[in-house]
């Protein structure tokens, strides 16, 4: 993108991502930054493009750039890798402009719905996505289809430019100056991120390439060939030059290798000075001068030798001759001892320990002799790689200079072959001349002709676009003008019903039987429930469409049997779509997803505090089967590893074929796990046969729990993202990992724990609350016990509830009771004004279902109620673990009491428990 002013100017890489929600064209500095340096409205922007030859003669290698106009005067110029990318990025630009322009006419067109097709979401939601149904004029089509010029990317555009570094900028200077914050915030943002080396972007690369060090091998074969160029050259008496045939080892070397800055200034300078230096001291004098010297060098290199060998022979003879001193006198003393009456036993001794001694010290000799003439081998070898390196040096500048002379020779001889010519036939060669400046100039004609052509055609296709474009704004125009005539004159009727209304609550004028206000309430609740049906298409595109049957998780959004329920409902939905018009309109969590995804495409993800902020954000649609199914293989990784291939499949067979104590159950539960979801309505709904395979197989898996009421919705929910069997690995999940022992067993034994923590952290955090609880007895955990046995499945609006499962599935059961803290939290002060036991319980049934602002929720969960260490959180789970245990054993100490109390009394005969009755 070209940016900058002044000397600054120039173009800078700009990683781009494309939002289809609102048509931008947002820029990054790279694909890991969290904040956008900018955007460009393509929805009202036109394209353009200077032809190849005004191209190349402003800007040279600016032939591949294109500017996109704004409405507002700015004209912002993009330059692409190669032209074929250009026309790439031009063709696609226009379609996505199309597409959403076009698509402002349908009705369909909702905001809180993804409107890019889910090529990668699975699961029930996935088929009720499909592409959005675009209503266009089928002349325009046809003729942008007679003018498109189409063009293949290459991998420099689209997903899988993720494997590509970023291409090198003209400009050194990639600092945004008129972006700054933005910069320091993204740059903060990337300190916080952790881990470098797991965060570092695969779009960059610190590598460069060097010149390596020739191995010994190619050493000793360009040392041959020199020799046998030189003896050829002195064959030749040097009136030719040839190229030495030197190998070269260009490999990719990381940057800590790098080479320093003073050996390539020097470097540099070396090739500078060759350049300049004169090229006659290559002459046959300076030839044999050479020659000479290294005659010489060599004769004094063998006398070195020599007298080198000389002095190794001399130390090795005086080394003998003081053995041999040495051996004389231990003989001598020996000889004076046994004169003197020692025993030979002790003189044998002797000799041997001494001829020890003398090996001893003849071995170490040998080893000190060893070790130094290694390390003077070292030495040579050291100074030999020296004089290599000193070498190569200078082969290459000779290189370089016979290049040079080559070159010389080369123009003088071009020149001569020249005169030559033009003396012999001047006239021959201008006309071949003239020729082929004119066959030039044709060629180049002929490629502006065609540059011009496909300038032509992709302006008419732009003017053509931008006509209908302008022809359908001004019929949308007109159409919002009639809705809006329409619904001011709705709304006038609606105040005036009010208005009497109001006047007739404040004076009553008739009796109760015969007020006007009873007919005017029914007459507006009639209205309100009024279902939209198509009596009349010609006043049906000015109804607004608010509130849809379903939404787009399968949710019933208003029910149809209760009337005053029903009413409810429609209130809620409309708060939520209200809710969601009225959001700030800052850059979208889908861009943020996209530039993350983008960034993770060559590795695995791995956790991170960026995912987890992206994660408690909430999911987008169209990658929340992707990332739930992620989260769920992080967490049973080990449980699968364990498991051969076709494990699903094979328990679901075992559990369909051999007798299952707890199928009748699943059967019975099936029709009443969510009756308000589409997916699940009726016995025929595809969501029933797949949630009763994940059920049956889960009870095959745990016996010992088999089939508890609640595990039906979890496997429901997520059936709706999730294929079969990732949604039995998710049951697995949440039984087997994320919960403590015995949470869906007989007991509950582990539900009822969790209840008293969730007591004491009421107390803890929302001390005011809990005392109000206590001061009207009012046992809240009534409520809050389902809230954490399904994790608030039918307890929340379904926004609310999908971007607690996101964050569920990914930190653990934590999150349930920060959420369910945070709903506490969230109606807090209107709890406080409730003065009964009854009012209070009564409101607690519903209270959540009133709650629709999912970002104010999640502020609170994750903001408001900080620190919340699950240490904690585990340890008040042992210590009420104990107590909720003593007090089982009491129950059935005082159960078995009872049974034998009841078999040795006559009258307590006939009375049975509950356990006795079910069975």
């Amino acid at each position: 993108k070209l940016s900058g002013k002044g000397p600054l100017r120039g173009f800078r890489s700009r990683w781009f991502v494309f939002d289809p929600r609102r048509c931008y064209l947002y820029y990054f500095k790279g694909p890991q930054e969290a904040l956008p340096l900018g955007h460009l409205d393509i929805a009202s922007a036109c394209f353009s493009y200077h032809q190849p030859e005004a191209a190349a003669a402003a800007a040279g290698d600016e032939a591949a750039a294109f500017e996109v106009h704004s409405p507002n005067g700015a004209v912002a110029v993009l330059k692409a890798a190669t032209r074929q990318d250009m026309t790439y990025w031009l063709q696609e630009l226009q379609q996505k402009r199309w597409e959403y322009c076009n698509n402002l006419d349908a009705a369909k067109r909702d905001s809180r719905t993804s409107p890019t097709p889910s090529d990668f979401s699975k699961g029930l939601v996935a088929k009720d996505n499909p592409g959005s149904i675009l209503s266009q004029n089928a002349s325009a089509e046809r003729a942008r289809n007679i003018l498109a010029v189409e063009t293949s990317p290459t991998d420099l555009v689209g997903e899988q430019a993720a494997s590509q570094p970023a291409p090198v900028q003209p400009s050194a200077i990639n600092f945004s100056l008129k972006q700054w914050s933005t910069e320091i915030k993204n740059s903060m943002s990337s300190l916080r991120k952790g881990n470098n080396e797991n965060r570092k972007s695969i779009f960059y690369t610190t590598e460069e390439w060097e010149l390596l060090d020739p191995t010994p091998k190619d050493l000793e074969d360009s040392m041959a060939l020199e020799e046998k160029r030189k003896h050829l050259a002195e064959g030749s008496k040097g009136s030719r030059l040839t190229s030495s045939a030197f190998p070269f080892d260009f490999g990719r070397i990381p940057h800590k290798t790098r080479r320093p800055l003073k050996d390539m200034i020097g470097s540099s300078k070396n090739r500078n000075s060759s350049e300049t230096s004169p090229t006659e001291w290559y002459s046959g004098n300076g030839n044999k001068l050479v020659s000479e010297l290294q005659l010489k060098y060599q004769s004094q290199q063998e006398e070195l030798e020599k007298l080198k060998k000389d002095l190794l022979s001399q130390k090795e003879l005086v080394r003998l001759l003081q053995q041999t001193v040495r051996s004389s006198q231990y003989d001598k003393y020996f000889a004076s001892r046994l004169c003197e009456g020692v025993p030979k036993d002790k003189l044998e001794l002797l000799h041997q320990k001494d001829d020890q001694i003398l090996g001893l010290n003849n071995q170490l000799e040998k080893l000190n002799l060893e070790k130094d003439s290694l390390q003077q081998e070292v030495k040579n070898l050291k100074c030999k790689v020296g004089e290599l390196n000193e070498r190569l040096g200078m082969l290459m500048e000779t290189i370089q200079a016979k290049d040079e002379v080559i070159m010389k020779l080369s123009r003088q001889l071009s020149e001569c072959e020249d005169n030559t010519s033009s003396q012999s036939g001047g006239v021959n060669s201008s006309v071949a001349t003239y020729t082929n400046k004119e066959l030039q100039e044709l060629d180049r004609l002929k490629d502006n002709l065609q540059g011009y052509k496909t300038q032509n055609k992709f302006l008419n296709k732009e003017i053509l676009e931008l006509s209908a474009l302008r022809r359908n704004a001004e019929a949308r125009e007109r159409e919002w003008q009639a809705k809006y005539i329409s619904l001011e004159a709705k709304l006038c009727q609606i105040e005036s019903k009010y208005l009497i209304l109001l006047q007739e609550m404040k004076t009553p004028v008739c009796s109760e039987e015969q007020s006007p206000a009873r007919e005017v309430i029914t007459q507006l609740l009639e209205d309100a429930l009024k279902a939209e049906t198509s009596e009349q298409p010609e006043q049906a595109f000015f109804k607004p469409h608010l509130v849809s049957e379903y939404d787009i998780y399968g949710f019933q959004t208003v029910p149809e049997d209760d009337d005053e329920e029903k009413l409810v409902a429609k209130s809620r939905a409309l708060d939520l779509r209200l809710l969601s018009l009225s959001e700030n309109r800052e850059i979208s969590t889908g861009v943020k997803w996209e530039n993350y995804l983008a960034s993770t495409m060559n590795r695995e993800m791995m956790r991170c505090v960026e995912l987890k902020n992206l994660i408690r954000s909430g999911i987008p649609h169209e990658h929340r089967s992707k990332i739930w199914k992620w989260c769920v293989n992080l967490h049973v990784k080990k449980f699968k590893d364990s498991t051969v291939p076709g494990y699903f499949q094979t328990l679901l067979q075992n559990a369909l074929e051999k007798q299952n104590p707890a199928s009748k159950q699943i059967e019975l539960d099936l029709l009443r796990t969510l009756p308000n979801n589409k997916h699940y309505s009726s016995p025929t709904s595809e969501g029933i046969q797949k949630l009763r395979n994940v059920l049956l197989a889960f009870s095959w898996r745990n016996p010992d729990i088999g089939y508890c009421q609640g595990l039906n919705r979890l496997v429901a929910i997520a059936l709706l993202y999730l294929e079969q069997e990732d949604a039995f690995w998710c049951l697995v999940t949440i039984v087997e990992v994320f919960m403590p022992r015995d949470y869906y067993t007989k007991t509950l034994l582990g539900s009822q724990v969790d209840q008293r923590v969730f007591k004491d952290l009421m107390s803890e955090k929302l001390p005011r609350l809990h005392a109000h609880f206590e001061q009207y007895k009012v046992d809240y955990t009534l409520i809050t016990f389902n809230w954490f046995l399904v994790v608030f499945v039918d307890s929340v609006v379904s926004d609310i509830l999908f971007k607690i499962w996101d964050s569920f599935l990914y930190e653990g059961p934590k999150v349930i009771f920060r959420f369910a803290l945070a709903l506490f939290k969230y109606k807090e002060e209107e709890i406080l004004k409730l003065q009964d036991s009854m009012s209070i319980f009564k409101y607690l049934r519903y209270f959540t279902r009133t709650i629709l602002d999912a970002r104010k929720l999640t502020g609170i969960a994750f903001g408001d109620l900080n620190p919340f260490p699950l240490r904690q959180i585990r340890n008040r789970r042992t210590y009420h673990l104990e107590k909720v245990r003593l007090e089982l054993t009491e129950l059935e100490a005082i159960r078995e009491d009872f049974l034998r109390e009841r078999d040795t009394c006559v009258e307590k005969r006939d009375l049975i428990s509950d356990d006795e009755e079910d069975s």
